[in-house]
């Protein structure tokens, strides 16, 4: 049986964190089952998001959409000092799956004659990058994560719980954060290897900002979120906070204490990982996506290419990033989609290609770092 490795199914904008009071709170009974499982994979289901001890975590929920129908559940609570459970129209951090949605409004303008994915980037963002990174760096090396941008420099230590709590109010702007790679070479020739970097995708919103003449987030509400009727996702910008009912998220600090890390502002992951969403939007926004409602089929293909073969992650595995999603394959099924993490949160959001099977996952874990545990869990149910 193939298991899902940290390395396959991840790729958010920051570690992700938070230890739950595991065996606090109960499991919710799972809702809206088919006739398309059986009450024993309703219970497979119920169980991978039930353990709150691997990893720990405070709540989950995940919703399964399968031909015929689809299934929801729930663990844990929303709030762990009034028990609230977890509702599907509860906001909460959804990371890295900003990435889609950039990705998608980038897809849009090629798709309009306003961007050339071949084009440096520098035709684009002049003065902003060194002059051999705008010249040599594309649009579509930035999507795939195949731009060889080097490693940040100058930026805050954030190795233990205490240094995220710490730094949670720093406030950045795009561009302070784009300094902070500008100061050593590219680390492979643009477009040989894959490498993911959130610093493409706050190149991206960039991109974004200068061809529509206005806030990145503007341009995704205009674009995707409005004309879906995604009315509880939003880009937040230096508000640190999350309005009406949403999920908490939690960091356990080295003294085993348990803090709360729901208010934490999200200007260092800007185009890379500040979406605020719920699982209902996500799972609304996934069939958008991949049917072509929201890209003509030209571009949609894009979402589904993978570089050649020739191109590998630095570490000598498959290629697995194409110009918006990853992929990964597990039990024979390949599943496209996207992760996302920042501290107290995780989210994942995958399908097949033709929507036969599909997910959303939300969690709350509470280390810092934590294995796939759940996910894990999760994807075994739907494949075996």
């Amino acid at each position: 049986m193939t298991s899902l490795t940290r390395r396959t199914f991840m790729g958010g904008c920051a570690a992700g964190a938070l230890s739950a009071v595991a065996g606090s709170t109960g499991a919710r009974a799972a809702t809206r089952s088919t006739a398309s499982t059986t009450a024993s994979d309703d219970a497979a289901l119920q169980a991978a998001i039930s353990d709150l001890a691997h990893p720990p975590a405070t709540s989950a929920q995940l919703r399964v959409g399968r031909r015929g129908g689809g299934w929801y559940g729930t663990a844990g609570t929303a709030d762990i000092a009034s028990g609230r459970a977890v509702r599907p129209d509860d906001q909460f951090r959804a990371g890295s799956v900003t990435k889609a949605f950039v990705a998608t409004v980038v897809l849009q303008l090629w798709a309009e004659g306003r961007v050339e994915l071949d084009a440096p980037i520098g035709r684009y963002l002049p003065d902003l990058l060194p002059a051999d990174f705008a010249r040599r760096i594309t649009v579509a090396q930035l999507l795939n994560h195949t731009s060889g941008i080097p490693d940040h420099r100058g930026i805050p230590d954030d190795s233990t719980p205490e240094a995220v709590l710490q730094h949670r109010w720093d406030r950045w702007t795009p561009r302070e954060w784009v300094e902070t790679v500008t100061h050593d070479p590219l680390k492979f020739a643009p477009g040989t290897k894959q490498e993911y970097r959130g610093i493409n995708y706050v190149l991206l919103a960039l991109l974004v900002e200068k061809l529509t003449a206005r806030p990145y987030g503007q341009a995704i509400a205009s674009r995707v979120l409005r004309p879906l009727g995604l009315t509880r996702t939003l880009l937040p910008g230096q508000d640190p906070r999350l309005h009406g009912p949403h999920v908490h998220g939690y960091l356990r600090m080295t003294d085993g204490s348990l803090r709360d890390v729901t208010v934490y502002n999200q200007s260092s992951a800007w185009g890379e990982g500040e979406l605020v969403s719920t699982l209902d939007d996500l799972f609304r926004f996934q069939p958008a996506l991949f049917s072509g409602a929201l890209l003509p089929p030209h571009a949609l293909d894009k979402l589904f290419t993978l570089p050649p073969d020739s191109v590998r992650m630095l570490d000598g595995s498959p290629a697995r990033y194409s110009l918006g999603l990853q992929t990964a394959t597990v039990n024979g099924v390949t599943f496209w989609g996207k992760t996302g993490e920042t501290a107290g949160y995780r989210t994942r959001l995958f399908a097949t290609r033709d929507l036969g099977l599909r997910f959303v996952l939300s969690y709350t874990p509470t280390p810092l770092t934590t294995q796939e545990e759940m996910t894990n869990r999760v994807v075994t149910a739907l494949t075996t």
